[in-house]
């Protein structure tokens, strides 16, 4: 194994963080990750339209310097190591990075690399935006009423969670002190002794099935959910409300059923609102108290006076209602703040109802060190790869979002007019195309064309 040396381009400056605010000069210098499979060819046009991007805007006075580093199949393959040091020191100390898609290794070692870079990085939010572009194909009838914004926390809950092998001496030391400790709790777990596995097995002889000898095999997982990391998540998704103009921030949770891990999730985001944001939000918590001390139409009134002074809504949405709601009344929600499950399920949801996960962007970002990583949020497709043919758009809108984190708002209102003419033009790719009436299938590096011509 051996590290790649890196050689940062010359002319180039870092991007730096003082008193909580990025400092970027004219000239930052951006590492990129190219990626597997169809990553190259998605990088080749994305960074062609983000530098065209940038040079309509800024006539020159800015352009960014690209610094490739290596991770996913083609670091190893040249390396022999998956994720080098020396990736992930760059984006530390260059702070705002790119990646395509990665191919996580099979077999053992690092379990994913995206949630690796996460970690190690400690970047807590995965900042996923949703908005539909006119002409995109949708399964939905109405998805210009989908626009909001997803803040995923991404370093606890299952994705950072310990996980015990089933029929492990890890597992069964885990079984075993439960049941010593907590028996009641223990009598949940239906199969967790000899006993009741022979139980079941009698059962099933019972109605004619044949005997077999089952062993107990129990996997055991367990989920960590901190009040500092759900404070961190809900005040980063509270400020972005408050700085973007949003109207309310929905906590997405199954409380009701894991009470002491998404249950704590809910409560303590109304705690981290009224606690740091008490003149800026109202919540259905102070709702509450209000009906029980004065009655509905006394808190109904409270709280139609205290939004209409500007302030964001603060409320809370059961994990299941919300896959339902966002498809039946989605201009209800604005901003969404959830756990890293239950982010998945619905980013991947809602970029279904808006054109498909293949121009789905997604940020990850650390606020307070100013540490962010945009990528591609769909996979690497080693069928398309070298084939020119796949829709580059979701690399491209994660550069729209680097661009706007970093402050370049004017060449990133560039980018989001760009695709709406392009796609309005219906010159596509391939999975556009196949779905769209009268469009014209280009390949990925036209398309690209095509939003250079639409800055």
């Amino acid at each position: 194994m051996t590290e790649p040396t890196l050689a940062p381009p010359a002319g180039g400056a870092k991007i730096t963080i003082a008193n909580g605010r990025l400092n970027v000069p004219s000239n930052p210098i951006i590492p990129f990750i190219e990626g597997d499979g169809t990553g190259p060819d998605i990088w080749r046009a994305s960074v062609r339209v983000l530098d065209a991007a940038v040079e309509k805007v800024y006539k020159g006075q800015r352009k960014i310097h690209w610094m490739e580093v290596f991770a996913g199949e083609k670091s190893n393959n040249l390396y022999g190591t998956w994720l080098p040091e020396s990736t992930v020191q760059a984006c530390r100390d260059y702070l705002v990075s790119i990646k395509g898609p990665l191919t996580t290794p099979i077999g053992g070692g690092i379990r994913s690399l995206n949630v690796a870079l996460r970690q190690m990085l400690d970047l807590y939010v995965c900042l996923r935006p949703v908005r539909w572009f006119k002409g995109v194909p949708s399964p939905v009838r109405h998805p210009e009423k989908v626009e909001m914004v997803i803040f995923r926390e991404n370093t606890e809950d299952i994705y950072a969670g310990i996980e015990y092998a089933p029929g492990s001496e890890a597992a069964q030391k885990l079984l075993d002190f439960i049941a010593q400790n907590d028996p009641k709790a223990f009598d949940k777990i239906r199969f967790g002794t000899q006993a009741k596995c022979d139980a079941w097995q009698k059962q099933l002889e019972g109605i004619g099935a044949p005997h077999r000898q089952v062993s107990v095999q129990v996997g055991i997982g367990i989920k960590p959910v901190s009040y500092l990391g759900t404070e961190r998540i809900v005040h980063s998704a509270i400020g972005y409300a408050i700085a973007n103009k949003q109207k309310s921030v929905t906590i997405v949770h199954k409380g009701n059923i894991m009470k002491f891990t998404e249950g704590a999730f809910r409560n303590w985001g109304y705690e981290v609102a009224e606690k740091f944001f008490p003149t800026q939000t109202y919540t259905w918590e102070q709702w509450e108290k209000t009906k029980a001390a004065s009655g509905e139409a006394v808190a109904n009134a409270e709280q139609k006076a205290e939004l209409a002074k500007g302030k964001v809504l603060i409320k809370d949405s059961i994990a299941d209602i919300t896959l339902q709601q966002v498809l039946t009344r989605p201009e209800e929600f604005d901003v969404i703040v959830t756990l890293n499950l239950n982010g998945d399920y619905l980013s991947d949801a809602l970029a279904a109802q808006v054109g498909g996960i293949g121009i789905a962007p997604g940020g990850n970002i650390n606020y307070l060190t100013g540490h962010a990583v945009f990528e591609a949020t769909h996979g690497t497709a080693p069928k398309y790869a070298n084939l020119d043919k796949v829709n580059p758009g979701s690399v491209v809108l994660s550069g729209e979002m680097m661009l706007r984190y970093m402050g370049w708002t004017e060449a990133a209102d560039a980018i989001i007019g760009a695709m709406d003419k392009a796609i309005a033009n219906k010159r596509v790719t391939y999975d556009f195309a196949r779905l769209m009436e009268g469009a014209t299938e280009i390949k990925c590096s036209q398309f690209a064309d095509e939003l250079i011509k639409g800055l």
